[in-house]
This record gives structure tokens, C-alpha cells and sequence, in this order.
């Protein structure tokens, strides 16, 4: 059997993540890799069988727990969101105001808004 690389990452909050490299032989699913990597261990509230809650994917797709790695894969556990990304958005730019956000920013002489 061969050995390859893989990473596992976890983010439990914003700014704080947990990366582990494995080094692991040819045949291991993603289920066996985050076993080994300690992190179901280290961070109870990963609960896999939630599939609504957590997700598992490589490289950012969505992936299945029996899914058999390959070098280099980047397994990653995502948590669910907090927020809906267009009302962050939303209430960022309104925060923000126009004068300084997005097209309005630079505006030309004699212009009309958002131009």
C-alpha cells in the first residue's frame, strides 16, 4: 500500500480553525480519515450523523462519509450558517452607506447615482 497526504479542516467558529495533515495508505474513506485526524474527539459537537447540520466535502463539494480519498484531497466539515449571505450583505452596504460602497463610490462629475 501507497501513502499520500490529505488535510482535514474544521472551522467551529469565525477566525478559529482547526487543519490536521494526515499521512494515510491508499483505500481510506473520509469517515476513517476524520476518525484518525482526532477531531470528532476533540470537537464533540461534530455530529456527523446530522447531515442538516454538518456537512462533509472536499474541496468545497459535498461529499459522503464512505467516499474513498485521494492524494492531496482537502476534506472539509462545514457548519451551518448563521446568517443568510444576502442579508449580511444587505445590512453590511446599509452600515456602510452609499457614499463609500460599491459603484457608488466613485462617482464622475455630473453623473447620476450608481453611473
Amino acid at each position: 500500500m501507497s501513502a499520500f497526504q490529505i488535510t482535514v479542516m474544521y472551522s467551529p467558529a469565525p477566525r478559529v480553525v482547526h487543519e490536521r495533515v494526515l499521512s494515510l495508505d491508499t483505500g481510506v474513506t473520509v469517515l476513517q480519515a476524520l476518525q484518525r485526524s482526532g477531531l470528532l474527539v476533540e470537537c464533540p459537537e461534530i455530529d456527523l450523523s446530522q447531515s442538516e447540520v454538518f456537512t462533509v466535502c472536499i474541496w468545497g463539494k459535498k461529499t459522503t462519509p464512505n467516499h474513498v480519498l485521494r492524494d492531496l484531497d482537502r476534506i472539509e466539515i462545514c457548519r451551518p450558517l448563521t446568517v443568510d449571505p444576502k442579508v449580511a450583505r444587505r445590512e453590511r452596504f446599509q452600515k456602510q452607506g452609499t457614499s463609500r460602497a460599491g459603484l457608488f463610490s466613485k462617482r464622475r462629475d455630473g453623473a447620476k447615482p450608481g453611473y
